[in-house]
């Protein structure tokens, strides 16, 4: 089984690029303070909105103009380079602990959704429906209004609002176990109902969980970022890519390099987890195994 699905990944072009990507960032997030030249919250007062090295052939002859900013510096003299390297420090750890938080939670609720059914399901899907009635970033902004903006805000606010898709997903891979004989089985033996769900069913729901944490990494980050450029998220001067697009909102025309590349980080980290949750979906689906 293990052979057919790294098989099928290796066979998805997306899937491998987005491994790829996925990896370089983790790498760049990991040892960011190795990689990057200066501390992201170092100030230089006399190089202000230096530009990158493409767009300043004078700071390459002269090295004490900006050849040590290769990316430049942002408007109050930081290394664009440095706190793009932090950034994906920050921002990978918010969709990891997003990811642990709401997939740890949501399955749990999802279990029970399903395992009992009746009154406790009806409940329980009927709090979701009127959640998933509102938009993710409107919900998270409430969240953080409520318990005040910083980054510990900012995770429980988009875990809380990234829950439902768990649930949902969990209660139906439960629904579908749960009649199935081997879990019958269990029962008839004695199982607890704690066993069965944690034990016996669970594994089996483990696929379509993995795809749906790959996803919610995208989501995750995609939703910080969205509450950073808010003013709702990380707070200046954590290096929070969200943030930087939001500190730089006002140079778009005259330094467009300060907007483009966090830009650029999200895009690129989003479409990796995307193509590569796109690519385990695919390896992972049931439905191609049985016609292979």
């Amino acid at each position: 089984m293990n052979t057919t699905f790294w098989q099928g990944l290796k066979q998805n072009r997306g899937a491998v690029i987005g491994l790829v990507l996925i990896t370089v960032f983790a790498f760049l997030a990991i040892f960011a303070g190795l990689i990057a030249p200066y501390d992201p919250s170092e100030i230089f007062e006399k190089s202000l909105r230096l530009k990158p090295f493409w767009q300043n052939q004078e700071a390459l002859q002269s090295p004490h103009l900006g050849v040590s900013h290769l990316l430049g510096t942002d408007d109050v003299g930081r290394d664009v380079l440095s706190r793009l390297l932090y950034g994906a420090r920050v921002s990978l750890g918010i969709g990891t602990l997003v990811v642990l938080l709401s997939a740890s939670f949501g399955t749990v609720i999802g279990l029970i959704s399903g395992y009992y059914g009746g009154t406790v399901d009806a409940v329980i899907m009927r709090l979701v429906d009127i959640r998933m009635a509102l938009p993710s970033v409107l919900l998270a902004i409430v969240v953080v209004t409520i318990l005040g903006p910083g980054l510990s805000s900012t995770i429980i606010a988009v875990s809380t609002a990234s829950m439902p898709s768990f649930i949902r997903l969990v209660r139906a891979s439960v629904l579908a176990e749960k009649s199935k004989q081997y879990v019958q089985a269990s029962q008839t033996f004695g199982a607890s109902a704690f066993r069965q769900m944690f034990i016996t069913i669970l594994p089996n729901c483990a696929a379509p969980l993995i795809v749906q944490s790959t996803l919610g990494f995208s989501d995750g980050i995609l939703d910080a970022a969205a509450l950073g450029f808010l003013g709702l998220g990380a707070q200046p001067p954590t290096p929070e890519w969200g943030t930087m697009l939001a500190d730089s909102r006002a140079f778009i025309e005259s330094d467009p390099w300060l907007v483009t590349l966090p830009g650029l980080c999200i895009l690129f980290v989003v479409l990796a987890f995307n193509l590569f949750g796109d690519g385990l979906r695919d390896a992972l689906d049931p439905r191609l195994k049985r016609g292979q």
